[in-house]
């Protein structure tokens, strides 16, 4: 076993615990931690490491949080909340308008997305209802993994075997394998999510009250970003539905969004000091841990010497559900999907592969960046967390469950 995977063991360990001594440890600063060890060990070179970054996340994630932090800042994002969510006359219907409203949103608007302007909302709907905010932050988490599943554009591992799979009629193959258990596995959740927080869930009037503008000049420029984003994500579906031999990346799609905030606002530095840099941080450290890893080829030895039939659909939910926990879902969709398309595989095993490379991010916090990118924004804005347990023992039965739910589905049908 090499350093590296050494280090990515103890990574899990302290996200578990959180805590050396009396030292309390965030996130972000765990992955830096690991990065900087793999660096100093020779496991990866600086140039290497330097070249393993992703920029399309990084600047994706950057353009994001400018239009999260504007939306927040100028008290739009309150208000669009309470649009959405003022006909929930309980905390149970709340919770399910939460789970399916987020979830077909992730699937449109990409989970991460949804992620980075979701946190503030339930803080916000927690403080004012007087609402567990873990609840309606596991539910977050919870609603943006799965509702991705279902769409080539959900997630960054579906957009990969969208493209690389070269498969027809994207979003039509997607929603006909992915649609119907996907709609089954949020409803799951929010009974899990009920079951596990039983005597959190009373039956009380939700007071719904408008929540005021706080800067008007603001708020107008976050939405004609939040437009112009929603516009620019149906123009790329159109796009690809159709076919049209023209294309422009998510990045292209947030950094254009947050333009019109750099580049009108007046608060523009305001709001770039607020963009969650410890986020990005933990971004470009695991990417230089995870590629340090890779290139151990510690996982695709084992993947290797696995005498089963890795092409079988439940072998390929499996696989991908456990060694996503490891080497993230995108590396691993990078590793097997060449293996599936030498092989000729039909969609149903694509489908598979994005079902299960997705819904893994509901075990542990870790299987997601949505996941990190949820706590690090609630941790950065209140002293709300979600600590590895609490994720895992709801994470953990529920991924199971999808699993199962999104097996019977491709085998009975």
């Amino acid at each position: 076993m090499s350093i590296s995977v050494i280090v990515l063991l103890f990574v899990f360990v302290l996200t578990a615990f959180r805590q050396v001594g009396d030292l309390k440890l965030q996130i972000w600063q765990i992955m830096l931690g690991a990065a900087v060890l793999v660096i100093l060990s020779g496991q990866i070179t600086l140039s290497q490491a330097a070249q393993s970054i992703n920029l399309d996340v990084m600047l994706f994630l950057f353009g994001m949080f400018v239009v999260g932090v504007a939306l927040e800042e100028s008290g739009y994002l309150s208000h669009l909340s309470y649009k959405i969510f003022r006909k929930a006359k309980n905390s149970q219907q709340l919770l399910f308008q939460i789970l399916f409203l987020m979830g077909i949103a992730s699937a449109f608007l990409m989970n991460d997305t949804i992620a980075i302007i979701g946190t503030p909302i339930m803080l916000q709907l927690a403080r004012k209802h007087h609402i567990n905010p873990k609840i309606l932050l596991l539910s977050l988490a919870f609603s943006v993994t799965i509702g991705s599943v279902m769409s080539p554009i959900g997630n960054p591992q579906n957009l990969l075997i969208a493209i690389e799979g070269k498969i027809e009629n994207t979003f039509v193959t997607f929603f006909k394998f992915l649609l119907i258990p996907t709609a089954f596995n949020l409803i799951i959740a929010f009974w899990l999510i009920r079951f596990f927080y039983k005597k959190e869930f009373k039956n009380i009037n939700l007071d719904h009250t408008v929540e005021n503008i706080l800067d008007y000049p603001l708020a107008r420029i976050s939405r004609i970003s939040l437009i112009l984003l929603i516009t620019l994500i149906v123009g790329k579906i159109i796009l690809v539905i159709f076919h049209v031999p023209f294309d422009f990346s998510l990045v292209h799609i947030a950094l254009l969004s947050a333009i019109p905030i750099l580049l009108l606002s007046n608060r523009r530095v305001e709001i770039i000091k607020k963009v969650d840099w410890h986020t990005l941080i933990f971004f470009a450290a695991m990417f230089v841990v995870m590629q340090s890893v890779w290139n151990a080829g510690f996982f695709q030895n084992i993947i290797g010497a696995l005498n089963v039939n890795l092409i079988s659909t439940h072998m390929i939910l499996l696989v991908s559900i456990l060694l996503s926990q490891l080497i993230s879902n995108v590396p691993l969709v990078a590793l097997y999907l060449p293996m599936l398309s030498m092989l000729g595989v039909s969609a149903r095993e694509l489908m598979t592969l994005a079902a299960g490379s997705t819904i893994a991010g509901n075990m542990f916090i870790l299987g997601a960046a949505s996941n990190v990118i949820i706590i690090q924004n609630a941790e950065k804005r209140s002293d709300t967390t979600l600590t590895f347990f609490e994720f895992s023992r709801i994470g953990v039965p529920l991924t199971f469950i999808n699993a199962i739910i999104y097996l019977l589905f491709f085998i009975v049908f």
